[in-house]
């Protein structure tokens, strides 16, 4: 296998002087996705969050495609290479759809592929096209999630994050958005790591998967290894959905 893209080692992270993160270490390899589940308030978005630098890591160290990003500034991370689209959405709620999407190109700093890129993304996402003079805020749930992480893919990233895209979602809706996340992956090679309480969808997505409980990372294995696992159907599957992970994604 590759060098990893990301790679998180042994990082500790706190709010002020309470530890939320203990000792965590996972990577990301070129075009996979990876999944990290675990019930609300495990530390999930924390260790997003620390992936660009807040909260800082108290210990461990994270790099990206080999340079030590710990202790950069969001913005010098983001324009490595690395984009986000965070936990509930945050898109500019005043501004149209097509200004939301100008935002994110800003990082990309290439006006010469700006049509191309919009083109892209209304593609991925044709309800954008018919929305782009739509303020942001005026969005269903659905759509400003699409608006999200097609701001996200406006500046051109080599490793996208999702935090939580499923999240207030109907299933029609979070079965799309996991269509484009595949579709991103397998056509155009894009790394994807997604942290989701879904373990459902996100397992039967991901090449690789993480388990993380109260900060720390309890299991690991491959989308299909973890959907099969006792433990991760006990605690994260309902009954119902335990027969159909036996299709999963090898």
């Amino acid at each position: 296998m590759s060098a990893p893209l990301l790679q998180v080692s042994h990082v500790t992270a706190c709010y002020g002087v309470l530890p939320v993160l203990h000792d965590v270490s996972l990577d990301i390899h070129p075009r996979e996705i990876v999944a990290l589940i675990g019930a609300n308030g495990a530390g999930k978005t924390t260790l997003m969050m620390s992936i660009f630098g807040r909260p800082r890591p108290s210990n461990g160290r994270i790099a990206f495609a080999g340079q030590n990003i710990t202790g950069l500034p969001a913005h010098a991370i983001a324009k490595l290479g690395i984009a986000q689209s965070p936990e509930g959405r945050r898109i500019f709620p005043r501004m149209t759809v097509l200004e939301n999407l100008q935002m994110g190109a800003i990082i990309a700093d290439n006006p010469g592929v700006f049509d191309q890129d919009l083109d892209k993304v209304c593609t991925l996402f044709p309800v954008l096209k018919a929305r782009r003079d739509q303020r942001g805020g005026t969005l269903s749930g659905g759509e400003q999630q699409m608006l999200a992480i097609a701001r996200a893919l406006m500046g051109r990233p080599k490793l996208l994050l999702l935090d939580e895209p499923s999240l207030g979602l109907a299933p029609l809706i979070v079965k799309q958005i996991f269509e484009v996340i595949e579709e991103l992956n397998s056509k155009h090679g894009l790394p994807v790591f997604v942290v989701e309480q879904n373990a459902y969808h996100a397992l039967k997505l991901a090449h690789r998967g993480y388990v993380m409980v109260n900060g720390r990372i309890t299991l690991s294995g491959s989308g299909a290894e973890l959907l099969n696992s006792e433990e991760v159907q006990t605690a994260y599957l309902d009954g119902g959905r335990r027969k159909e992970t036996q299709g999963a994604r090898p």
